[in-house]
């Protein structure tokens, strides 16, 4: 087992955000996962399921800066990067920081705004870096991003280009809340809502030691030899445009490691591959429009693909590191 007070903070993290969102401790488990792996995450659903909440409720118990940005159509891209502004006490340009100079950022309704200021997105996910005024900047660590986006309107969304949701480790819904959920957030009352009451529970730079502990988990040979197949067969599916990138197949081994620490767990086993497959390949895939017409969607494509290629089971033996 991992140390006893990084699994007891981790756990303790978890429960207080499932506090606030009830009923939805997977969806929950996969974001911390993603976060451990050093990924990004968008989350894509219905407004008023709890998208802003989830992510304010994270960056509270992970401590350290928090910022919401939320985009618009008429953001520029100095909006979200910062810029050079003039100082009249100083008599000088100096840089203003953008809101991405913080640990957890909220990109709210991110398809809201142009292509141009969404590309300014692209090397802080990938880089953990900014460039103004010909000056690149890091980002403070950790740095991690969490979009959300509204799927059913076309209105005034522009959405986002293939380079950009390659980038994000995980797409998640979080859906409705069952009946029972529902009648207890509403007997609960508003302040069980509000992340502003839940304490940090570590400092970011103990959430950076258990980054350092989810990237260490072992992974047997045989799985990542079935995480190539399954990519690959995306790459040559006739009903594919576009196939999953070598970025996915690391972001899918990366967050099988980091279920498994959520777990409690040194080594992954077959059911985090599965668990992780769909929010991390299937909005990197591409339909071809004759599938679309035939009421395929990416998920059942890639469902298809991972049903046809059953997952090794390695020997508990060799399966784990000792």
């Amino acid at each position: 087992m991992w140390p006893e007070a990084a699994q007891q903070s981790l756990q303790l993290m978890l429960a207080r955000v499932n506090s606030v969102l009830l009923g939805k401790e997977q969806v929950v488990s996969q974001v911390f996962g993603a976060l451990l792996a050093g990924g990004h995450v968008l989350l894509e659903d219905v407004p008023g399921v709890g998208k802003t909440l989830l992510v304010r409720a994270i960056a509270r118990v992970i401590g350290g800066e928090f910022r919401r940005i939320q985009f618009t159509s008429d953001m520029q891209p100095a909006d979200v990067v910062g810029g050079m502004v003039w100082d009249g006490k100083r008599g000088e340009l100096i840089f203003r920081q953008g809101p991405l100079m913080a640990n957890v950022v909220l990109a709210d309704e991110i398809n809201r705004t142009p292509p141009r200021t969404q590309s300014a997105l692209l090397e802080a996910m990938e880089e953990r870096s900014v460039s103004a005024d010909g000056e690149t900047r890091p980002l403070p660590v950790p740095f991690m991003l969490l979009a959300t986006q509204n799927p059913l309107r076309d209105d005034g969304t522009y959405p986002l280009p293939e380079a950009q949701l390659d980038r994000f480790m995980l797409r998640l819904s979080i859906g409705y809340p069952s009946p029972e959920d529902e009648i207890g957030m509403l007997a609960s009352g508003r302040q069980r809502l509000l992340p502003e009451l839940l304490r940090p529970v570590i400092v970011p730079e103990e959430w950076m030691r258990m980054q350092k502990d989810a990237q260490s988990v072992h992974v047997h040979p045989a799985l990542l030899a079935y995480a190539v197949h399954i990519v690959g067969t995306t790459r040559t599916s006739p009903e594919l445009q576009l196939g999953a990138s070598p970025r996915a197949t690391l972001d899918w081994i990366r967050a099988s490691q980091a279920a498994a620490y959520v777990a409690g767990r040194r080594y992954v086993v077959p059911d985090d591959m599965k668990q992780m497959a769909e929010p991390v390949l299937a909005h990197r895939l591409l339909m071809k429009d004759e599938a679309w017409a035939r009421g395929k969607t990416p998920a059942k494509v890639l469902d298809d693909i991972l049903s046809a290629a059953p997952v090794p089971m390695p020997a508990s033996e060799s399966g784990r590191r000792r």
